[in-house]
């Protein structure tokens, strides 16, 4: 059975941390993976990661991030945002009245959210996808 190059099959099992047997007459339906990551089509975007800033939150580099634009961005949430000009991978947190972009990796400091900041937000990540090693 040959599929469209966007649809991979899908079987009717799962797997533990065990060894999978997966006949074919386990398989099941397609699965579109942009169906699966793209709630909304024409608010989302992919980004690809440079830099070790977000490591703690099993953001590398060379992952692909999905971004969806229409979701609010709120504490605790990755998000995308420009700064400077420049586009950044970090974590909404507030402490008590300030907002600051948190690194998930102790060698890089919070930046606190302030007035005189370029800052924009261009969309919060919902999906990391990376390849397993």
């Amino acid at each position: 059975m040959e599929l469209p190059p966007t649809h991979c099959p899908v079987t009717t099992s799962s797997v533990s941390a065990g060894f999978a047997n997966v006949g074919s007459d386990e398989i099941e339906d397609t699965l579109n993976l942009h169906e699966l990551l793209v709630d909304h089509p024409a608010a989302t975007f992919f980004i690809r990661v440079e830099g070790e800033s977000m490591r703690g939150a099993s953001i590398q580099p060379d992952d692909i991030l999905v971004v969806d634009r229409s979701l609010e961005p709120k504490p605790g949430r990755i998000i995308i945002a420009l700064i400077e000009g420049e586009f950044t991978v970090k974590r909404l947190v507030q402490r008590g009245e300030t907002y600051f972009l948190a690194a998930e990796n102790p060698n890089y400091p919070d930046l606190p959210l302030t007035k005189e900041l370029d800052f924009q937000v261009w969309g919060v990540v919902t999906y990391i996808i990376h390849k397993a090693t």
